[in-house]
């Protein structure tokens, strides 16, 4: 195989090379001669719900990881909202038993923060974090300001990173879209930008009072984008997330489908503007999916009654490679540190012979029926993209090749 077919973004041949396993040797059987394929180190992403224990008819681990592994990601960390809820060892040994079972490319799940998600006493942070990844009650925010101070000096004390799903119930009032032009056009009633940002202030408060690694997940809004900067301006150990939708769609881009209702919701033009801007001025750290797969049937109730949440693993790389990198509004090298370095940093997830092939000369439709997730709502449905997924390695082994490729 000769290696001038291949171009490596974010590593080298060296990195993707051991003895035991020859990149060569890997992906002779992969590629073909007519085509020229770039080598990106293993994706990362730091936000997934892949519902098991307690949901395995929305997901498994084993459908999210073959789903990952189909998007070119080597390393997920699984969000909290299970039965049970990973809030004692305990229970968090029921997941740690389905992933070693299960799991195709590396899962690190989180810990919650409160007893059952439910806001009221800490979880059993000590115990558990060992094996987790970071405290989190994604799904929902906490909600009493003492219980996440709490929670603030306890992850303090074992080292351990607070990963806060920021979102103020008082001021819902029952929303399920963006309070914008759409709702008031159509009758819907809106979240207003201030549930997400408030929680924002506060919890950006208490990590300056007492000095805790801090994540937010999500961020949808302009005034979040700015909280954050001015947060790191003062050396706050706070990072977030953005996910790939709130890059690429706004609230204009609604249809009254329950594929376009995820919370935090899609907002305005001008916050996808200060999204994009804080991605290129290091404000926003990391794009992570929130893939939240739900069945056919809880996202067939539109936009009012279908369940919040869409997937995102498998569309995520070619949309925001045929929608920020062909455009020029990010390189392509900024891209791949948005979805591998920078999380793996921040989290310190090692990576170890893990890497993905990709054809971004190749054209597709986003076709949801070819989904490897059980989940199978998207807004990207339909949408011609740049870029297809080859082959996934990782720990060395291939964990996904695309079907013309077997």
């Amino acid at each position: 195989m000769t290696d001038h077919r291949f171009s490596y973004v974010g590593c080298s041949r060296e990195d993707v090379h051991c003895p035991s396993v020859p990149v060569s040797a890997v992906l002779s059987d992969l590629v073909s001669d007519e085509h020229h394929y770039f080598i990106f180190p293993g994706f990362c992403d730091v936000h997934v719900h892949f519902r098991e224990p307690g949901f395995s008819y929305k997901e498994t681990i084993l459908t999210g990881c073959r789903a990952a592994a189909a998007g070119g990601y080597t390393a997920v960390c699984t969000m909290p909202n299970l039965n049970p809820v990973p809030d004692s060892l305990a229970h968090l040994n029921v997941q740690l038993q389905l992933i070693r079972e299960q799991a195709t490319v590396n899962v690190y799940p989180y810990g919650a923060i409160t007893v059952s998600q439910q806001g009221q006493a800490l979880a059993a942070m000590p115990e558990m974090a060992p094996s987790v990844v970071g405290f989190s009650d994604d799904g929902r925010g906490v909600q009493q300001e003492q219980m996440m101070r709490q929670a603030m000096e306890m992850s303090k004390k074992l080292g351990k990173i607070i990963v806060a799903h920021c979102e103020n119930n008082r001021l819902l009032f029952g929303g399920y879209i963006h309070a914008g032009m759409y709702a008031k056009a159509h009758g819907h009633k809106g979240i207003c930008s201030a549930s997400e940002y408030s929680q924002i202030q506060r919890d950006l408060r208490l990590v300056e009072q007492i000095g805790c690694s801090y994540h937010i997940c999500h961020i949808s809004t302009k005034e979040s984008v700015e909280m954050i900067r001015q947060a790191k301006a003062k050396g706050l150990d706070v990072t977030c997330e953005t996910a790939p939708h709130y890059l690429v769609l706004t609230d204009e881009d609604l249809q009254e489908d329950g594929r376009f209702k995820m919370n935090p919701p899609l907002r305005s033009a001008s916050d996808r503007e200060a999204l994009i801007e804080g991605l290129l001025d290091g404000t926003i750290d990391m794009i992570a999916t929130d893939h939240a797969p739900h069945s056919d049937e809880e996202k067939s109730k539109g936009l009012s009654g279908s369940a919040f949440g869409i997937v995102g693993l498998e569309t995520a790389f070619p949309v925001l490679y045929t929608h920020l990198v062909k455009p020029g509004i990010l390189s392509l090298e900024q891209l791949v540190r948005f979805l591998s370095e920078n999380p793996r940093k921040r989290f310190k997830i090692p990576m170890q012979q893990e890497y993905t092939v990709w054809d971004l000369d190749a054209v597709q439709t986003i076709r949801p029926e070819t989904f490897l997730s059980k989940g199978r709502a998207t807004p990207f449905a339909g949408h011609t993209v740049n870029g297809k997924c080859i082959a996934t390695i990782c720990n060395g082994k291939i964990v996904y090749q695309s079907a013309h490729q077997q």
